[in-house]
């Protein structure tokens, strides 16, 4: 690998490691490489269209939410992510906090009490993740296994909510000790339902207690830097919710150097070259794409970054070549359905006819009549 790039050749090197350059229904769903660091699934058909605009063959969102090859999992800073199902196990152990104080900073404000009560997170996770899987022989709604948790579980592992007016599990522990306690969520389903996963092996419902245990192609350190890179070790950790002792403590020792704009990263890949043929993808508000925690690089303009990454409600990205041009939003009503595009620059002819290809199959994916770009 070159020793010295820019943030061309990184955005670059992502839209290939991602195979954002990839054909349309060009592979199966299972070979996308986004499934080894999870494919998030946070609003309408979010990683359905993840993996179709990846060249996986995937028409529609049932056709994942049906497929037996995924299962839907809370991992990942206590998101939804779809995974291959014959590795869910793996991804257990994998996603695992690396020491107690990972798994403090990974639920947040539910560890203050743990800690005034003398009880460590590990120990949290483990305790709410038995639980669970004494409640969960049969699929379960959400709200149904809170408040059966509630009954079980002393004060520090409880809040009282304001918004509910009730008292019940903090969110983080509860929705992090799932997967442990061998539990899965039932895909399209909202309220989420909880249920056993299907030949769950034999094992304590707890945290791995080593998560490179796991095949290497699932560590999300290495998968980050795979999929995101070149990186540096505080983004990482910014991405997983980890300590960034933790993630230095397992950093690749064949990770390399590479000099990006002054500033010393680390990549696994092998190649920083721009894509010959560029892409025109119109991202999800949650792609993987955008996940990327050096925000700067991803969009040199700081005053867009509010636009594309609001506290709620955030729009999806238009991606041309190696870089974000604009946002997006969805027009649905009546069975029809156009996008409303606000570009930052302007656009060539040929981008805009890819722009409206793509919403056309966009408006395919989920089953709508596609009437245009405003």
């Amino acid at each position: 690998m070159s020793a010295r790039a820019d943030r061309r050749d990184v955005l670059g090197y992502r839209v290939r490691a991602q195979q954002l350059d990839r054909a349309p229904d060009s592979q199966p769903p299972t070979a996308a490489a986004i499934l080894d660091l999870g494919v998030q699934d946070s609003g309408t058909d979010a990683a359905s269209w993840s993996l179709a605009n990846r060249g996986a063959r995937m028409p529609n969102a049932i056709a994942l939410q049906e497929s037996e090859e995924f299962a839907l999992a809370w991992t990942l800073r206590g998101a939804p992510h779809f995974y291959r199902r014959a590795e869910l196990p793996d991804i257990q152990t994998a996603t695992s906090p690396y020491s107690d104080a990972d798994a403090a900073k990974r639920i947040y404000d539910a560890n203050r009490p743990l800690k005034a009560a003398g009880i460590s997170a590990r120990e949290a996770l483990a305790v709410i993740a038995q639980k669970m899987r004494s409640l969960g022989a049969a699929p379960m709604a959400k709200g149904e296994m809170s408040a059966a948790l509630t009954q079980r579980l002393t004060a520090p592992y409880l809040r009282s909510c304001r918004v509910c007016q009730a008292v019940h599990p903090y969110e983080m522990p509860f929705r992090l000790a799932a997967l442990h306690a061998g539990i899965e969520l039932q895909p399209g389903t909202s309220p989420p339902i909880l249920r056993p996963v299907p030949g769950w092996p034999e094992r304590p419902a707890e945290p791995a207690s080593d998560p490179d245990a796991a095949p290497q192609t699932l560590w999300p350190i290495r998968a980050y830097l795979r999929l995101l890179g070149p990186a540096k070790p505080a983004e990482v950790a910014a991405f997983l919710d980890a300590p960034v002792a933790d993630v230095k403590k397992r950093w690749p020792p064949d990770a390399t150097e590479v000099t990006v704009d002054e500033e010393t990263l680390w990549a696994l890949g092998s190649d920083l070259q721009v894509p010959t043929d560029p892409v025109v993808r119109l991202l999800g508000p949650f792609d993987l794409f955008l996940q990327a925690k050096d925000r700067h690089r991803l969009v040199p303009d700081a005053s867009r970054h509010k636009q594309l990454w609001p506290i709620l409600g955030r729009p999806g990205a238009l991606l041309a070549g190696t870089e974000v041009v604009g946002v997006w939003r969805p027009r649905a009503a009546g069975g029809k359905f156009s996008v409303r595009l606000d570009p930052w620059q302007k656009l060539s002819p040929s981008i805009r006819l890819q722009v409206e290809e793509q919403a056309a199959r966009l408006a395919s994916h989920r089953g709508l009549v596609f009437t245009g770009v405003i």
